[in-house]
């Protein structure tokens, strides 16, 4: 299995992909259970999937490309918790919005796995977790 290189993307300093279009997002795989704990308010018409103001989801709070949160997150649609930071609705999102697709320069870049000499290779999925373990590692500590 081939590794990719995952940009270090933060949905909370993004929110493209929740203000990207009308038609999205979608219910599609979700029974009824799950679009039961959605609240209503969040819901278009008809329940096929989020009610948007415009291109945005109701659901989504704060300034796009600056900080945003999403209003349902822990119930929020499957094809939310499909978008991945650096995928390619991701990045297709960001476009959209004129924000960076290239991923940013970490500053503990130096400490990932597979840095070459006078530079750092992109990360991978194995390098952000173990980097994030340490973070988080490191935060419990304090």
């Amino acid at each position: 299995m081939e590794e990719r290189a995952v940009p270090l993307f933060d949905c909370q300093s993004c929110g493209a992909c929740c203000s990207y279009s009308s038609e999205w997002p979608r219910f599609s795989t979700e029974d009824d259970a799950q679009l039961d704990r959605i609240p209503q308010d969040y819901v278009a018409a008809g329940e096929t999937g989020m009610h948007c103001d415009g291109v945005r989801c109701s659901a989504l709070s704060g300034e796009v490309g600056k900080s945003t949160i999403c209003g349902i997150y822990d119930v929020r649609p499957d094809v939310c918790r499909a978008c991945m930071p650096g995928g390619d609705d991701c990045l297709m999102a960001r476009k959209a919005h004129g924000l960076p697709v290239e991923p940013p320069i970490s500053p503990l870049v130096g400490e990932m796995p597979g840095r070459a000499e006078g530079g750092a290779v992109p990360p991978t999925y194995q390098s952000i977790s173990e980097l994030n373990c340490r973070i988080i590692f490191e935060r419990q500590k304090d």
